[in-house]
């Protein structure tokens, strides 16, 4: 069985992991030049968890984890207005909680690609898709890109994100599936030796209204930066000047730290809008979508890691069992059953997560602390960590 997979970020490399160990041969077509650079940092616990255990990759995530002390919101004047400890909620999720670098999880997914033997996946970084044409008898993806002509497969799984290219040539425009959530998030990685040894094992928030900046010191002399603002409609004010301009605009002043990261800041940063997916159904004919192509919850949700992972090995496993053409249907359909009410779930949680992230006023802001401060409280952090464990789990 062959299968291309569109995609090289965590869900299309756990996908095409299982699929070869499976013993399929798969095409992995990726449109960037290489793995990516820059990502924010993400916590890793839930569903994530127990898949990666279970197909031995979360040993590799364990290696490549930081250590957080805590998140803290601090106000202008660098005070901690509330602050979450990582510690304790770790212990209440049975210590099974990692802080990755997006950057860092989609490696250690590529690095555990030498687990399949050689030959199975081959990896086409460069290509950018152009068509799929689905026949009778299996499916051809065309690119742009030194793959060329790519050979005739009986699947292609479409784990190209959230503007997924497959889902947009399968499934159809964007615009039919694609709930904004009236924000957009900002990335990106700079090199700032003292900004990094100042908040080094910490995640800072900016404790404001409307925007938030958040950043986090890494291991080198970097720091990774984590930008939210509100996106007005088109046509309502909204700032279409480019990536950086348009962060300069939203966040000068809102905290020295913030200042000196946008100097910083690189030409063309990660900057897209925080959005869901919602599609009724995640495959049709002799395609499959997976990750956030079908089922994103948005980046504030913090589940985007774990489920990515979970609903690939998912499908990589049962896909993986395929051995004739007559199988797929049903290997799909088995798929979209397991997994789509978890997506489901998870979005429900991502929407009320996405709601409180930005208080627009001082009132929403001062109801954040309390019931961040609260958490420390014995008896209200165990509820809180059920609520959120909860909300993700199968």
């Amino acid at each position: 069985m062959k299968a291309i997979v569109v995609g090289a970020g965590i869900a299309g490399l756990v996908t095409a992991r299982q699929l070869g160990l499976a013993g399929w041969e798969v095409d992995l077509v990726e449109k960037s030049d290489g793995p990516r650079r820059d990502g924010y940092m993400m916590d890793f616990f839930g569903p994530g968890v127990e898949a990666s255990e279970r197909i031995g990759l979360y040993p590799r995530l364990a290696r490549v984890a930081y250590r957080v002390d805590g998140v803290e919101y601090l106000d202008a004047r660098e005070r901690v207005r509330a602050r979450l400890d990582y510690d304790r909620f770790a212990r209440l999720a049975g210590g099974k909680v990692l802080s990755l670098l997006r950057p860092d999880l989609e490696r250690a997914a590529l690095g555990a690609l030498e687990d399949v033997p050689h030959g199975r996946v081959r990896l086409h970084y460069g290509n950018r898709v152009t068509g799929v044409s689905m026949q009778d008898d299996g499916v051809r993806v065309a690119v742009d890109g030194p793959a060329a002509r790519l050979p005739a497969a009986d699947v292609v799984v479409g784990a190209d994100g959230i503007h997924s290219e497959v889902r947009a040539r399968v499934f159809g425009p964007e615009t039919d599936y694609l709930r904004p959530l009236g924000m957009r998030a900002a990335a990106f990685i700079v090199r700032e030796a003292e900004l990094n040894a100042r908040f080094r094992n910490r995640f800072v928030l900016t404790d404001s209204l409307d925007r938030t900046a958040g950043l986090y010191g890494l291991r080198t002399d970097k720091v990774a930066a984590f930008l939210v603002y509100r996106d007005p409609p088109a046509g309502a004010g909204r700032d279409t000047s480019a990536p950086r301009d348009r962060l300069r605009n939203e966040f000068s002043g809102l905290h020295p730290a913030v200042d000196r990261l946008l100097d910083l800041c690189p030409a063309d940063p990660y900057d897209d809008v925080v959005a869901q997916i919602v599609l009724p159904h995640w495959w049709k004919g002799r395609a499959v979508l997976v990750g956030d192509a079908c089922g994103a919850v948005s980046l504030l949700a913090g589940q985007g890691g774990s489920l990515a992972i979970a609903g690939a090995a998912l499908l990589g496993d049962t896909l993986g069992r395929v051995t004739s053409a007559d199988g797929i249907a049903p290997a799909l359909t088995e798929f979209e059953q397991a997994w789509q009410p978890v997506g489901a779930q998870a979005q429900a949680s991502g929407r009320r997560a996405a709601s409180s992230f930005l208080p627009a006023n001082r009132t929403q802001r001062l109801l954040r602390r309390w019931v961040i401060r609260a958490t420390a409280l014995p008896g209200i952090d165990r509820l809180v960590a059920r609520q959120v464990l909860r909300s993700i789990a199968k």
